[in-house]
């Protein structure tokens, strides 16, 4: 077919070469910015104090110190690594006197009202410097509280504090001092002098050997542990094992590099890291009060002894706790123990019921996995658009590098967040509910946790499902949760209610469409189930009813139950999560599917809504009817992917070429405007929340940089402006 305008002819003439050039710049950004790190491990203790399930630090003052005295005090000193300059949205539950320092800076105190109701978050900045900020509070010991709960403002943020003394400032958690009377103003120095020990280990404990006091407590009687350490050799070299073992060790097995060893043996080695496993069978005439140790030493053949560090552990504690430990285990077999520790370091350890995780000798201590990339590994629901973008990018790169550079990352990407969940999800029944892994699923309380980025995970799967490992059972888990779990009206549509978050509850928003539907639309061709695709072509009904502005033609942003009315302020993205997902179902759903009429109307409805307010210079407002706020990236992209896949499968009237006009339009302002030469995208709003101003979204809600609410629908947007040029040639 021909083109309508002169115009658009000359600029599909001219852009296929530089779309593909601009995707391939921003695409390549991207990786280059946000590359795989592993995730760090950390040293941690159960005797310290934690994270709750709303993901708060919680000092329970008379549990501690059940004799302070009234009047006595008692400071807590942590510190968090920040990127820049800023401020630390922080919230704090007082169960008494309460007093904050930043940094030597007094950044809060309690007064009589705080102090008088113990369930009243109070929410405040904290500003923090780039690089280490120390905070210390001080609590007082009074008859009617002694503590706080405290930390992030909102439930599943992920911050945490690390120990302020700088020998274990590489684990999570607080120092703290014992109580005192003594009013300390140096911080963090004065403190310091005071702190309680670390947790140790009693001199019993000591005498009992390594394993008895790990696993102290435990049924290890005629079960197997499991130790792992590394070495370095500098050169190759042969290696020999000296061993020792308390009588209560009746077996043991030990693998160099998934290699038996044979005992009086050595080995010849390259140089570089290697692997030391030793699978231990507990006597099972043991009893708690027995001894249970075991010593391994590597010599080398020189008959110099090879330090032996943790393999998981962080630089700055990797050689205070050379081994870890993992158990009891009774019938996970050793082939299956060393097997693993060969594959893959974030999964747990042993078979069937018996998973675990590693332990450390340190009292209560295991190891933690923490996810600190920027980006890569983590799950949320940008970041499942994110990918989105470049999956599609790198198909329309079929068969050349640039192709296989792209999907390789996002499906590395994807096999990292699906390889950790059941790590995660151990990590919260064992720490108490804060995860530093995957924290949005293993307290999945909303679409926003799960839809986005399982729609992409099921998106990648199409084409690498074998390299991605147990995809499925994590697309089981959200479907569970979205088809049988998430709160609901009575007509079936998806709404807020019960959320950490609680600002949400008893709110429609139409963000959600995109939260869900793409993935119930995957999800039915993965179940091949029919069911799931109408209860995703029901949500539209439900929220047109509810958000749908007739007389615009457009959708307000939330639906508020406690007023009962929507805002009536239709904010770009909101609206691009709409269409753009009315048009991920409407490529999925049966040509004779009773619902598809109306869904057809209702779309082509939107598409002349938001032809109608498309601004003079190609790009889409961040207020959609509000001509003074400003450009906004996202929603532009959203429309150029609405239009464009609505032209290509004819379900648009665009006998006049009006919407491939406003495509063209779009993308020109969007290469002009919004991404520069280095593939860097400007103009993206930020994650909102909701108002019934206008003025909050324009004024407030301000346009980022290289923020990921942008990158992959923007991604999209360029693949659709290929797809267009190649329907319309």
């Amino acid at each position: 077919m021909g083109f309508y305008f002169d115009d658009l002819d000359s600029i599909y003439r001219q852009s296929q070469g530089d779309i593909k050039h601009t995707l391939s710049v921003m695409a390549d950004r991207y990786m280059g910015e946000n590359p795989e790190h592993e995730y760090t491990a950390r040293p941690f203790t159960m005797d310290g104090i934690m994270r709750n399930k709303d993901y708060r630090y919680v000092f329970d003052g008379n549990a501690f110190f059940p004799n302070a005295e009234d009047g006595n005090y008692v400071y807590l000193w942590g510190k968090i690594r920040r990127g820049g300059e800023g401020a630390l949205r922080f919230t704090l539950i007082p169960y008494g006197p309460v007093k904050m320092w930043m940094d030597g800076n007094e950044v809060f105190a309690s007064d009589f009202v705080a102090e008088r109701f113990d369930d009243n978050p109070i929410t405040f900045d904290i500003p923090v410097k780039k690089g280490w900020n120390n905070l210390v509070l001080r609590f007082t010991k009074t008859k009617a509280g002694f503590g706080a709960e405290f930390g992030t403002w909102l439930g599943k943020l992920d911050y945490y504090f690390l120990h302020g003394r700088s020998d274990w400032e590489e684990m999570e958690g607080f120092d703290y001092t014992c109580p005192t009377k003594e009013r300390v103003t140096d911080f963090p120095c004065g403190i310091e002098k005071i702190l309680e020990p670390m947790p140790e280990w009693t001199d019993e404990q000591k005498r009992a050997g390594n394993i008895a006091r790990v696993f102290g407590g435990e049924k290890i009687a005629g079960k197997k542990i499991v130790c792992r350490s590394s070495f370095v050799l500098q050169k190759p070299s042969s290696i020999s094992i000296e061993e020792k073992s308390s009588d209560s060790i009746e077996e043991k097995s030990i693998y160099i590099d998934g290699k038996i060893f044979e005992s009086g043996n050595s080995m010849k080695l390259a140089s570089g890291v290697h692997q030391i496993v030793c699978v231990l069978k507990v006597s099972s005439s043991f009893k708690n009060s027995d001894s249970a140790d075991s010593q391994i030493k590597i010599i080398d053949e020189k008959n110099s002894e090879i330090a032996l560090v943790n393999p998981f552990l962080t630089e700055g504690v990797k050689n205070r706790f050379p081994w870890m430990f993992a158990g009891p285990f009774e019938k996970s077999s050793d082939d299956e123990l060393v097997e693993f520790n060969a594959k893959n370091r974030n999964r747990l350890v042993g078979s069937g019921d018996e998973k675990t995780w590693w332990r450390l000798d340190l009292k209560g201590g295991w190891i933690r996995l923490y996810n600190e990339n920027a980006l890569f590994g983590h799950w949320d629901y940008p970041l499942g658009v994110t990918l989105y973008g470049m999956i599609e990018t790198a198909r329309f790169f079929d068969k050349s590098k640039k192709k296989n550079i792209i999907s390789d990352y996002v499906v590395r990407h994807v096999k990292k967040a699906v390889g950790t969940l059941e790590y995660a999800l151990f990590d919260k029944a064992r720490f108490g509910g804060a995860t530093a892994v995957h924290h949005l699923l293993t307290s999945i309380d909303s679409l926003d946790d799960c839809g986005s980025f399982a729609s992409l995970m099921l998106e990648v799967a199409k084409d690498h499902g074998d390299e991605l490992g147990d995809y499925g059972s994590i697309a089981s888990y959200v479907g569970k949760y979205i088809c049988e779990k998430q709160a609901r009206l009575d007509d079936g549509s998806f709404f807020r209610k019960e959320m950490m978050h609680k600002f949400h509850n008893g709110t429609m928003w139409a963000d959600d469409l995109y939260m869900s539907v793409p993935f119930l639309c995957r999800y039915a061709a993965f179940k091949n189930d029919p069911a799931v695709l109408d209860d995703a072509a029901r949500q539209f009904f439900g929220f047109k009813k509810r958000l749908y502005m007739e007389d615009k033609k457009l959708m307000a942003h939330v639906y508020d139950f406690r007023r009962n009315m929507n805002t009536g302020i239709p904010w770009g993205r909101g609206n691009g999560w709409t269409i753009f997902s009315l048009t991920e179902l409407l490529l999925v759903l049966p040509e004779n599917h009773p619902a598809r009429p109306l869904l057809l109307d209702f779309y082509n409805e939107l598409a002349e809504g938001y032809l109608s307010v498309q601004g003079e210079d190609g790009m889409w407002r961040q207020v959609l009817d509000m001509k003074d706020s400003y450009p906004e990236s996202s929603c532009t992209a959203m429309f150029i992917c609405a239009f464009s896949r609505g032209i290509r499968n004819g379900w648009l009237c665009d006998g006049d070429g009006r919407y491939h006009q406003a495509c063209a339009r779009a993308w020109k302002a969007l290469e002009k405007t919004a991404i520069d030469s280095k593939g860097n995208l400007y103009g993206v709003c930020r994650g909102s929340e909701f108002a019934f101003n206008p003025r909050y979204y324009s004024e407030h809600l301000l346009p980022q940089l290289n923020n990921t609410h942008g990158i992959g629908i923007v991604l999209l947007a360029g693949v659709e402006m290929l797809r267009l040029e190649e329907y319309s040639a």
